[in-house]
């Protein structure tokens, strides 16, 4: 395969590292120059990778192109490159519809749209896909789990559901500044919840068909603090707080 990336931030960084630690029919890595570090780094560290020398270079040279831009500059940086009509395009940018992609590449190209996560860099997590396509999917497959959307709906709802990551941070960040404010150190209370949140990652991926429901349970003595913190949390308004925050980015996406 020949590959090229358009933009070179941290989800580029993040695939083409993943690519080079999981495929060997990659031919050809070209990424963007536009972010010169991170362009840098991914050429001193992987011998296959090379720089373009600007972004039309990076469309010339390959065959199927990942565009990593930020929505605010895609239709300007799309709308100066001439594409193949043989060529593919996956989308990593959030939010903009392929009819709009198509206007701006203006020739027949195909074009998928994926949501690639950081994980991927460690051959973890799942990619998005959409419109379903064998040939991406099993690119994405060995970066970690790829699941194609059966529709733009589907699609939307997993974008959504891939901007909780900050919120689980934060969750993380308030649990420790209320441990420090209870007379724990930081760093105390930081290395405490990373495991205790990392053993419930694992063992989320342990048990795939239990429902979270189920492991709440599981995880939860019938009257007790694990029970306690979770009935509080919803009757405080948590749980309606994230749903609201879950809805209004499905709109924002929508809108798009």
């Amino acid at each position: 395969m020949r590959l090229g990336f358009i933009g070179s931030g941290a989800i580029t960084e993040a695939v083409v590292t993943g690519l080079m630690k999981s495929r060997s029919d990659v031919e050809t890595l070209v990424v963007s120059p536009r972010s010169s570090s991170v362009a840098a780094r991914l050429d001193e560290m992987f011998p296959i990778v090379r720089v373009g020398k600007d972004n039309q270079d990076v469309v010339d040279s390959t065959d199927i192109v990942f565009l990593a831009v930020r929505p605010q500059i895609a239709e300007e940086v799309i709308g100066e490159l001439r594409f193949r009509d043989d060529q593919h395009v996956v989308s990593f940018i959030a939010a903009i519809q392929i009819e709009a992609l198509a206007r701006w590449i203006d020739a027949p190209v195909t074009i998928t749209r994926a949501i690639p996560l950081p994980f991927v860099a460690d051959l973890q997590g799942a990619t998005a896909i959409y419109p379903p396509h064998d040939q991406i999917a099993d690119l994405f497959s060995s970066l970690g789990t790829a699941v194609q959307a059966k529709d733009l709906k589907q699609y939307d709802l997993f974008g959504a559901a891939s901007a909780l990551m900050g919120t689980y941070f934060g969750l993380l960040e308030t649990s420790a500044r209320w441990l420090e404010a209870e007379g724990m150190s930081y760093d105390q209370a930081s290395t405490y919840l990373r495991q205790l949140f990392g053993g419930l990652s694992h063992a989320t991926g342990a048990a795939e068909a239990r429902s979270f429901e189920a492991m709440a349970s599981d995880f939860s003595t019938k009257g007790g603090l694990n029970e306690q913190v979770l009935t509080e949390f919803a009757e405080n308004g948590g749980t309606q707080a994230l749903t609201l925050a879950l809805e209004s980015v499905l709109k924002r996406i929508e809108q798009r």
